[in-house]
Protein backbone atom coordinates (compact mmCIF):
# COMPACT_ATOMS: atom_id res chain seq x y z
CA UNK A 1 0.00 0.00 0.00
CA UNK A 2 1.25 3.48 -0.85
CA UNK A 3 2.49 5.57 2.05
CA UNK A 4 0.91 9.02 2.25
CA UNK A 5 2.26 11.93 4.26
CA UNK A 6 0.59 15.29 4.87
CA UNK A 7 2.03 18.76 5.31
CA UNK A 8 -0.11 21.48 6.89
CA UNK A 9 1.41 24.99 6.65
CA UNK A 10 -0.04 26.87 9.63
CA UNK A 11 2.45 29.60 10.42
CA UNK A 12 0.65 32.60 8.95
CA UNK A 13 0.55 35.76 11.03
CA UNK A 14 -3.22 36.39 10.68
CA UNK A 15 -2.40 39.95 9.62
CA UNK A 16 -5.88 40.61 8.19
CA UNK A 17 -7.75 39.11 11.15
CA UNK A 18 -7.84 42.25 13.33
CA UNK A 19 -5.87 40.68 16.17
CA UNK A 20 -7.56 37.26 16.12
CA UNK A 21 -5.36 34.18 15.72
CA UNK A 22 -7.49 32.46 13.11
CA UNK A 23 -5.91 29.04 13.61
CA UNK A 24 -7.04 28.96 17.22
CA UNK A 25 -10.40 30.63 16.63
CA UNK A 26 -13.28 28.39 17.80
CA UNK A 27 -15.44 26.63 15.22
CA UNK A 28 -18.29 24.69 16.84
CA UNK A 29 -16.18 24.03 19.90
CA UNK A 30 -12.90 23.14 18.19
CA UNK A 31 -9.96 25.35 17.17
CA UNK A 32 -10.03 26.09 13.45
CA UNK A 33 -6.75 24.24 12.81
CA UNK A 34 -8.10 21.12 14.51
CA UNK A 35 -10.76 20.64 11.84
CA UNK A 36 -8.41 19.73 9.00
CA UNK A 37 -5.88 17.91 11.21
CA UNK A 38 -8.66 15.79 12.73
CA UNK A 39 -9.71 14.78 9.21
CA UNK A 40 -6.14 13.82 8.29
CA UNK A 41 -5.75 11.88 11.56
CA UNK A 42 -8.90 9.88 10.80
CA UNK A 43 -7.79 9.00 7.27
CA UNK A 44 -6.41 5.48 7.09
CA UNK A 45 -4.16 6.34 4.12
CA UNK A 46 -2.25 9.11 5.92
CA UNK A 47 0.66 7.73 7.92
CA UNK A 48 2.25 10.99 9.09
CA UNK A 49 1.24 14.64 9.43
CA UNK A 50 3.68 17.54 9.83
CA UNK A 51 2.25 20.93 10.82
CA UNK A 52 4.42 24.04 10.52
CA UNK A 53 3.63 26.67 13.16
CA UNK A 54 5.17 29.96 14.35
CA UNK A 55 8.13 29.49 16.70
CA UNK A 56 6.67 31.83 19.30
CA UNK A 57 3.48 29.74 19.48
CA UNK A 58 5.08 26.32 19.46
CA UNK A 59 4.09 25.57 23.06
CA UNK A 60 0.49 26.58 22.42
CA UNK A 61 0.19 24.31 19.41
CA UNK A 62 2.04 21.50 21.17
CA UNK A 63 -0.63 21.64 23.86
CA UNK A 64 -3.27 21.38 21.12
CA UNK A 65 -1.59 18.23 19.79
CA UNK A 66 -1.69 16.70 23.27
CA UNK A 67 -5.27 17.63 24.13
CA UNK A 68 -6.52 16.52 20.69
CA UNK A 69 -4.81 13.12 21.09
CA UNK A 70 -3.23 13.39 17.66
CA UNK A 71 -1.04 10.33 17.31
CA UNK A 72 0.43 10.87 13.84
CA UNK A 73 1.00 14.63 14.02
CA UNK A 74 4.22 16.46 14.82
CA UNK A 75 5.14 20.11 14.69
CA UNK A 76 7.93 21.98 12.95
CA UNK A 77 8.82 25.65 12.97
CA UNK A 78 7.35 27.59 10.08
CA UNK A 79 9.19 30.02 7.82
CA UNK A 80 8.80 33.57 6.56
CA UNK A 81 6.93 32.50 3.43
CA UNK A 82 4.35 29.78 3.05
CA UNK A 83 6.71 27.79 0.85
CA UNK A 84 9.41 28.07 3.53
CA UNK A 85 7.00 26.47 5.97
CA UNK A 86 6.30 23.66 3.52
CA UNK A 87 10.04 23.18 2.95
CA UNK A 88 10.68 22.94 6.70
CA UNK A 89 7.97 20.29 7.04
CA UNK A 90 9.26 18.44 3.99
CA UNK A 91 12.66 18.23 5.65
CA UNK A 92 11.35 16.13 8.53
CA UNK A 93 8.70 14.12 6.70
CA UNK A 94 9.53 10.43 6.61
CA UNK A 95 9.88 8.33 3.47
CA UNK A 96 6.47 8.39 1.79
CA UNK A 97 5.16 7.83 -1.73
CA UNK A 98 2.64 10.69 -1.87
CA UNK A 99 2.45 14.03 -0.07
CA UNK A 100 -0.71 16.02 0.58
CA UNK A 101 -0.24 19.74 1.20
CA UNK A 102 -3.26 21.40 2.81
CA UNK A 103 -3.58 24.92 4.23
CA UNK A 104 -4.17 24.97 7.96
CA UNK A 105 -6.63 27.83 7.53
CA UNK A 106 -8.92 25.73 5.30
CA UNK A 107 -10.86 23.86 7.98
CA UNK A 108 -13.36 21.98 5.81
CA UNK A 109 -11.15 19.25 4.39
CA UNK A 110 -13.06 16.06 3.60
CA UNK A 111 -12.23 12.41 3.12
CA UNK A 112 -13.43 12.71 -0.48
CA UNK A 113 -11.04 15.58 -1.23
CA UNK A 114 -8.14 13.50 0.05
CA UNK A 115 -9.19 10.33 -1.77
CA UNK A 116 -9.99 12.08 -5.05
CA UNK A 117 -6.77 14.09 -4.87
CA UNK A 118 -4.62 10.99 -4.58
CA UNK A 119 -6.53 9.35 -7.44
CA UNK A 120 -6.11 12.41 -9.68
CA UNK A 121 -2.41 12.75 -8.84
CA UNK A 122 -1.75 9.25 -10.18
CA UNK A 123 -2.33 10.62 -13.71
CA UNK A 124 0.50 13.17 -13.84
CA UNK A 125 2.14 13.11 -10.41
CA UNK A 126 0.55 16.39 -9.28
CA UNK A 127 -3.11 17.26 -8.63
CA UNK A 128 -4.91 20.28 -7.20
CA UNK A 129 -8.45 20.79 -5.98
CA UNK A 130 -10.23 23.64 -7.74
CA UNK A 131 -13.69 25.09 -8.24
CA UNK A 132 -15.25 26.84 -11.22
CA UNK A 133 -15.02 30.62 -11.14
CA UNK A 134 -18.50 32.10 -10.77
CA UNK A 135 -17.74 35.76 -11.40
CA UNK A 136 -16.70 37.38 -14.67
CA UNK A 137 -12.98 38.12 -14.56
CA UNK A 138 -11.45 41.12 -16.34
CA UNK A 139 -7.85 42.13 -16.90
CA UNK A 140 -7.50 45.78 -15.89
CA UNK A 141 -4.70 48.26 -16.59
CA UNK A 142 -2.97 50.23 -13.79
CA UNK A 143 -5.16 53.15 -14.84
CA UNK A 144 -8.32 51.17 -14.18
CA UNK A 145 -9.24 50.50 -17.80
CA UNK A 146 -10.46 47.06 -18.86
CA UNK A 147 -7.99 45.41 -21.25
CA UNK A 148 -9.68 42.04 -21.67
CA UNK A 149 -12.47 39.83 -20.35
CA UNK A 150 -11.49 36.23 -19.76
CA UNK A 151 -13.55 33.19 -20.66
CA UNK A 152 -14.57 31.99 -17.23
CA UNK A 153 -15.36 28.49 -18.53
CA UNK A 154 -11.59 27.94 -18.65
CA UNK A 155 -10.88 29.49 -15.24
CA UNK A 156 -10.63 27.68 -11.91
CA UNK A 157 -10.05 28.95 -8.38
CA UNK A 158 -7.41 26.66 -6.92
CA UNK A 159 -7.68 25.30 -3.39
CA UNK A 160 -5.86 22.77 -1.31
CA UNK A 161 -5.36 19.87 -0.86
CA UNK A 162 -2.66 19.64 -3.48
CA UNK A 163 -1.25 16.15 -3.90
CA UNK A 164 2.23 15.31 -5.17
CA UNK A 165 4.23 12.24 -5.88
CA UNK A 166 6.82 12.61 -3.15
CA UNK A 167 9.87 12.64 -5.43
CA UNK A 168 8.36 15.45 -7.52
CA UNK A 169 7.68 17.71 -4.53
CA UNK A 170 11.16 17.12 -3.13
CA UNK A 171 12.71 17.78 -6.54
CA UNK A 172 10.91 21.08 -7.16
CA UNK A 173 11.76 22.34 -3.68
CA UNK A 174 15.42 21.64 -4.38
CA UNK A 175 15.46 23.68 -7.59
CA UNK A 176 13.01 26.54 -7.25
CA UNK A 177 13.44 29.46 -4.85
CA UNK A 178 11.16 32.10 -6.38
CA UNK A 179 8.14 33.14 -4.34
CA UNK A 180 4.94 31.44 -5.47
CA UNK A 181 1.37 31.43 -4.21
CA UNK A 182 0.91 27.67 -4.18
CA UNK A 183 3.06 24.57 -4.41
CA UNK A 184 1.71 23.44 -7.77
CA UNK A 185 3.24 26.55 -9.34
CA UNK A 186 6.67 25.16 -8.47
CA UNK A 187 5.90 22.00 -10.39
CA UNK A 188 4.50 24.02 -13.30
CA UNK A 189 7.71 26.06 -13.50
CA UNK A 190 9.68 22.85 -14.06
CA UNK A 191 7.34 21.54 -16.72
CA UNK A 192 5.22 19.06 -14.77
CA UNK A 193 1.61 18.65 -15.82
CA UNK A 194 -0.87 19.41 -13.05
CA UNK A 195 -4.20 17.61 -12.97
CA UNK A 196 -7.21 19.54 -11.65
CA UNK A 197 -9.96 17.75 -9.75
CA UNK A 198 -13.24 18.99 -8.30
CA UNK A 199 -12.87 20.99 -5.12
CA UNK A 200 -15.53 22.06 -2.65
CA UNK A 201 -17.11 25.49 -2.40
CA UNK A 202 -17.25 25.17 1.39
CA UNK A 203 -13.50 24.51 1.45
CA UNK A 204 -12.84 28.20 2.01
CA UNK A 205 -9.61 29.79 3.15
CA UNK A 206 -10.10 31.87 6.30
CA UNK A 207 -8.25 35.14 5.71
CA UNK A 208 -10.50 37.89 7.08
CA UNK A 209 -13.00 38.27 9.95
CA UNK A 210 -15.83 37.90 7.40
CA UNK A 211 -14.39 34.55 6.29
CA UNK A 212 -14.37 33.43 9.91
CA UNK A 213 -18.05 34.31 10.29
CA UNK A 214 -18.88 32.22 7.22
CA UNK A 215 -16.73 29.36 8.54
CA UNK A 216 -18.59 29.41 11.86
CA UNK A 217 -21.91 29.03 10.04
CA UNK A 218 -20.57 26.13 7.95
CA UNK A 219 -19.10 24.45 11.03
CA UNK A 220 -22.39 24.59 12.91
CA UNK A 221 -24.20 23.12 9.90
CA UNK A 222 -21.66 20.33 9.53
CA UNK A 223 -21.82 19.48 13.21
CA UNK A 224 -25.62 19.45 13.13
CA UNK A 225 -25.54 17.08 10.17
CA UNK A 226 -23.44 14.44 11.93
Amino acid sequence: MDRVGAIVPASGRSERMEGVDKLLAPLAGRPLLAWCVDTLERNALVTEIVVSVPLEKMLTFDALVQTSNWERTRLVTGGRRRQDSVANALGVLDDVDWIIVHDGDRPFLTEALIRNGISAARKTGVAVAAVTVKDTVKIVSPEGVVRDTLDRSTLRAVQTPQVFRADILRYVYNYIEETVTDDAMLAERLGYQVTVYEGLCENLKVTTPDDLLVAQVIARRWEAGR
